[in-house]
C-alpha cells in the first residue's frame, strides 16, 4: 500500500505517522503538502495530530478550507481509507466526513498521558487485529478532545456500530466516553488518542501497532 501523510502548517505528528508506516508496517509513504491538488496513486490518507494553523478560531477550522481537503473528501467518498488522529479527527469533523465535534476538555486543561481504551468495534478496516472488547493503552495529548454530538447522532452512532474506541475513564468529558468513531461506510476513522506513539514497548506500549497492521491485513485479504 502507498500512504499519504498530509502536512498542514502546525502539524507536529506528521513524522510520527510517517515512521509508523515506513518502519512500523514497512509500507510506502509520502508527506503531502496541504497545497497539493491531487492524491492520485495513494491507497490511504493519514491526517496527523498537531495544531494546524495554531488552532485559531477552533481546532481544525482553518485547515478545513485549504486546497488538499477537496481531494480528501473525494478520497473518502470513493470508499478509500482515511485516518485522522487528534487534530486530524478535528479536521474530519470540520469537513463533515464524521459527525459531531471536538470541543474543549471538561476541565479546560491540556491532557498528556497514556490512557486505557476499549475496542468497541473490531470489525472495521482499522481494528480487525484487535479482539472484541480488548483493552489497549494509547497516549493522548489534547486540549480540545471532548467529543460531542446530540442524542439523535449518538443513537445513530450506536445503531450503525460507528463507535470504535471508548475511554475506560472519563478523561475529558466526551459523551459516552467516545475516543474514536467511523463514518457509516467504515472507511473513515477519527480518533483522539495517538496510536502512532504506541508502536514499541520501549515507548510504554505497542498497542497502536495493531491498528496499522489491521489496515495492511485487510488490504491483503480484500485486494
Amino acid at each position: 500500500m502507498k500512504f499519504a501523510v498530509v502536512n498542514f502548517p502546525g502539524s507536529n505528528c506528521d513524522m510520527d505517522l510517517y515512521y509508523a508506516i515506513k518502519n512500523g508496517i514497512k509500507q510506502e509513504v509520502e508527506l503531502v503538502d496541504y497545497r497539493a491538488l491531487s492524491l492520485e496513486g495513494f491507497d490511504g490518507v493519514l491526517i496527523p495530530g498537531g495544531f494546524s494553523y495554531g488552532d485559531y478560531l477552533r481546532s481544525g477550522a482553518i485547515a478545513a478550507h485549504v486546497p488538499i481537503v477537496k481531494e480528501i473528501i473525494r478520497f473518502a467518498d470513493e470508499g478509500k481509507l482515511v485516518l485522522g488522529i487528534c487534530n486530524g479527527f478535528q479536521i474530519l469533523t470540520e469537513l463533515g466526513l464524521l459527525p459531531g465535534a471536538l470541543i474543549p476538555n471538561e476541565k479546560s486543561r491540556f491532557i498528556c498521558e497514556n490512557v486505557d481504551l476499549k475496542v468497541i468495534n473490531n470489525q472495521t478496516i482499522f481494528t480487525r487485529d484487535y479482539q472484541a472488547s480488548e483493552i489497549i493503552n494509547i497516549p493522548v495529548a489534547h486540549g480540545e478532545g471532548r467529543y460531542y454530538c446530540d442524542e439523535a447522532t449518538l443513537m445513530e452512532l450506536k445503531q450503525n456500530d460507528q463507535i470504535v474506541f471508548q475511554y475506560q475513564e472519563n478523561i475529558n468529558g466526551s459523551i459516552d466516553q467516545i475516543a474514536g468513531i467511523t463514518n457509516k461506510q467504515k472507511n473513515v476513522l477519527g480518533m483522539m488518542p495517538h496510536p502512532e506513539r504506541a508502536l514499541e514497548k520501549i515507548l510504554g506500549s505497542d498497542d497502536g501497532l495493531k491498528l496499522f497492521q489491521s489496515i495492511i491485513n485487510y488490504q491483503r485479504v480484500n485486494n
